[in-house]
């Protein structure tokens, strides 16, 4: 089953997620088969904290991929934040 899901990155004590689609088989932060975004928790109030490509994620969606409920709480919050 293909998921889209957050993999860790960035260095201890400063998290960075990347937002990939990954095979649901592969480690958090293995292998996956696209990046469409990234979430910074720690970013400063002029840096972007959550970016994603929305075409791809319907594109992936459409072809039957899951969504962890970290990217759906992720995605619900900056639709809230764009209307």
């Amino acid at each position: 089953m293909v998921v889209i899901r957050l993999s860790r990155g960035g260095a201890k004590k400063r998290p960075f997620y990347n937002l990939v689609v990954a095979d649901s088989r592969n480690r958090r932060d293995g292998r996956f088969v696209e990046r469409i975004g990234y979430y910074n928790p720690m970013a400063a109030a002029s840096e972007i904290a959550f970016t994603m490509k929305s075409d791809r994620l319907n594109y992936w969606k459409e072809q039957g991929a899951q969504i962890s409920p970290a990217v759906c709480r992720l995605i619900k919050s900056a639709a809230k934040t764009i209307t």
